[in-house]
């Protein structure tokens, strides 16, 4: 398998029907790493095996599987959920329509005794056994498939509960001589409210779930079906998308939305970009510009050029990225599985010591003391909401996260920013817009005077040509000034780049050298105090001063400037505000650092770092005791990335930072980092919260059910209210995640 396999899953009820998928799948030769979740009913299988082998496995486990491929995509699958939520509507009310009125005469005395009319009780034992198969035979099941297996899950539970129920109730019109006349009680109301109340649960919990795979189901949408290409005669043709190929030509009307990812051919327009970037501005479009897939043309009628169709477009690679960190398993999530492995087994057992007090030192009637108890234990104890605390959350989380243009790869990632304390901001590209502009060229005096001195245009020329070897964005911003001046720019020989100085090269048998003032001091030039004076004056004013040397001579200062982005500094105070230091880091001079850290509000500066050192500052910070975040965007910002406790990467970026990265920022905005750690903590909170409910619930509800108060009040819990306390346990979890899509943002 040469990229991870997803595969819809039927028949997952549970915690611990996740752990059973999960050690199915992970027991078959091949696999490197599972991810089974239980909100989404899916599994993504990471390594070699054959998909066929693991489908069969999880078929043997007893679960049905089938591979999410073109033939069986999002689409296909929503219809088939929704068609199998409507049947489960049907049953609900089919069991509920023949229980709640058994209930109503029941409590209101208008059922005859046992005893005075057993052939009426037989029709209504009947009765409730066909209802039983129909409207819960999925539950019964799922109980022998899982018992075949050796294992339980919430399945067993339903079955042993309204089982044992039914069954007695039989025994009593059948044979009522075999307990005392106290013990002859029917409970054939009972067994079918249950599975009516439980499948009532299912049917609003997976309506929920539908709302919180919105963010999903949102992308998907955004791709159309059909794109019109323009064929070399020139001629329009509406094709299908999977027709289209790169270097297409493709004509996109206003209004449309962008197909696939590509470049503007020809004309001019503006394309809203905000549900891949979640920024509302729409961005101008020109000859030679990136178009996404998803985006809408708002303005002119264009023609692009294909770069990227399928999976291979931005769009698809974002569904695919939010997919998987919905997913993913924080290591809360990965606990709660293990104790939802054991709980149904735990449950049983628990529910077989209430009975068997009960039969020995609870009153009479015993038997039916016994039944009550043993059967409210199963059913109150379904784990349900302790399988969907986590992934409910995290779904819910991530997709909150996806519309506001922040993509988290994993959902440890999503937990530990909630922990951050610190956020270490690289400059270039960052804090700044990442394009700088040349805006001083200062020749200096002293080189002019001598017999072999250049030109300041011939001082460009050549500058720009050393640098268009050189990836560095302040390197582009000179070979930008050299084209806008229409210079001709030489070939010169390959010039050697020094990590974190500069460059260095031999033109015309003179040395060249390009960089800061480390680079000087490492080759032994020394400076006047005139020429550091001028550095520090462009430093003050926020620039980076870079130092053009020529056969041992400083021949001129240049001077970039890198603007900053408008929302920096109110990013920037907005996580200041949220008690997290912030720290700039850059190659910059110190004075060059502190100018633009002072515009932006930031008191913490590391200057003059090298590449290389970058991983290193993250680790001292981190030595502190402090939980550390890295914002980057550029390939020397991947090492520091990779080693913070958080890694994200401005979106803008290249591909190789955004890779070591935990979290991109779509949109290239400092905001993101605050929505991410805004949204991250509150999804954290809401998992403690589903947690904190599942857990307080059973660890009452077990009790309760078993008969604690029975001794001091005489109470008792019946079965159908634990039923309809535990369906109503999983619809609060669900609520409750759901919660997260109202998460309120200021930025």
């Amino acid at each position: 398998m040469s990229k991870p396999l997803r595969l819809a899953l039927r028949g997952m009820t549970c915690g611990a029907c996740v752990a059973s998928v999960d050690k199915a799948l992970n027991g078959v030769a091949g696999v490197q790493q599972v991810n089974v979740n239980l909100p989404d009913r899916s599994a993504e299988i990471t390594g070699t095996a054959d998909p066929q082998v693991l489908i069969k496995a999880v078929q043997d486990a007893g679960f049905g599987a089938t591979p999410m491929s073109a033939d069986y995509g999002d689409n296909e699958r929503q219809a088939e959920e929704q068609a199998a939520l409507k049947k489960v509507w049907i049953k609900t009310w089919v069991a509920l329509a023949v229980g709640a009125p058994q209930m109503l005469l029941m409590m209101t005395g208008h059922l005859p005794a046992l005893e005075d009319a057993r052939l009426l009780w037989g029709i209504i034992g009947l009765a409730t056994l066909a209802t039983m198969v129909y409207s819960g035979g999925h539950f019964y099941t799922g109980a022998w498939l899982s018992l075949k297996n050796h294992r339980a899950n919430m399945d067993s539970l339903i079955a042993l509960g309204t089982g044992a129920a039914w069954l007695y109730s039989t025994l009593m019109v059948l044979w009522p001589e075999i307990v005392p006349p106290e013990g002859r009680h029917v409970y054939y109301e009972a067994a079918v409210f249950i599975i009516g109340l439980v499948n009532l649960g299912q049917a609003l919990e997976t309506r929920a779930r539908g709302n919180a795979s919105q963010a999903i189901r949102q992308l998907i949408q955004l791709q159309p079906d059909t794109a019109r290409l323009i064929t070399p005669d020139g001629e329009e043709k509406e094709m299908r998308l999977a027709s289209i190929q790169a270097s297409d030509l493709l004509r996109v009307r206003p209004g449309e939305r962008i197909p696939v990812d590509g470049i503007v051919a020809e004309g001019e327009t503006q394309v809203d970009e905000s549900m891949l970037t979640g920024e509302p501005l729409p961005v101008n479009k020109s000859k030679k510009d990136w178009l996404s897939a998803g985006t809408v043309n708002q303005g002119g009628s264009i023609k692009m050029r294909v770069r990227k169709v399928g999976e291979d477009t931005a769009l698809a690679q974002i569904i695919n990225q939010v997919r998987n960190a919905q997913g993913s398993k924080p290591a809360i999530g990965r606990l709660v599985d293990q104790i939802s492995a054991v709980f149904v087994p735990v449950v049983i057992l628990i529910s077989m010591i209430t009975a068997l007090v009960w039969w020995l030192v609870g009153p009479e009637p015993q038997a039916a003391y016994m039944l009550i108890s043993a059967m409210a234990v199963l059913v109150i104890a379904c784990p349900c909401a302790l399988g969907l605390a986590t992934p409910m959350s995290i779904m819910v989380g991530v997709g909150r996260a996806a519309g506001k243009g922040v993509l988290i790869r994993k959902g440890d990632a999503l937990q530990e920013a909630s922990k951050l304390n610190t956020i270490i901001l690289d400059k270039t590209g960052t804090i700044t817009q990442g394009k700088p502009k040349m805006v001083n060229f200062a020749l200096q005096a002293a080189y002019l005077e001598g017999a072999n001195s250049l030109s300041k245009d011939e001082l460009l020329a050549n500058l720009a040509s050393l640098e268009q070897a050189s990836e560095h964005p302040l390197g582009a911003a000179i070979v930008a000034a050299a084209k806008e001046q229409s210079l001709q720019i030489p070939k010169t020989a390959t010039p050697e780049t020094l990590a974190g100085l500069g460059l260095k090269a031999q033109i015309n048998n003179q040395a060249w050298l390009v960089g800061n003032r480390s680079l000087l001091e490492s080759e032994g030039i020394s400076l006047s105090d005139a020429e550091v004076e001028e550095a520090a004056s462009m430093a003050d004013q926020g620039q980076t001063c870079i130092h053009l040397v020529v056969g041992g001579q400083l021949a001129a200062l240049v001077g970039i400037a890198d603007p900053i982005k408008e929302d920096s500094a109110a990013a920037i105070q907005r996580l200041q505000k949220a008690g997290v230091q912030v720290v700039m880091l850059t190659g910059d001079s110190p004075r060059t650092a502190q100018a633009v850290a002072k515009q932006v509000g930031i008191t913490e500066v590391f200057a003059e770092v090298k590449p290389d050192e970058k991983a290193d500052k993250v680790k001292e910070l981190q030595a502190e005791g402090l939980k550390v975040g890295m914002v980057g965007d550029g390939i020397n910002d991947a090492p520091a990335l990779t080693q913070a406790n958080v890694g994200f990467a401005i979106g803008t970026g290249t591909d190789i930072a955004i890779e070591s990265a935990d979290l991109t920022l779509m949109r290239g905005s400092l905001h993101g980092v605050a929505d991410a750690m805004l949204i991250s903590r509150a999804t954290v909170k809401n998992i403690w919260q589903n947690l904190f409910g599942a857990f307080v619930y059973n660890t009452l509800g077990i009790p309760l059910a078993a008969g604690v108060l029975f001794p001091l009040t005489g109470w008792l819990l019946s079965p159908t209210y634990a039923a309809a306390a535990m369906a109503l346990s999983s619809v609060t979890v669900v609520s409750n995640a759901n919660r997260l899509r109202l998460v309120k943002l200021d930025g």
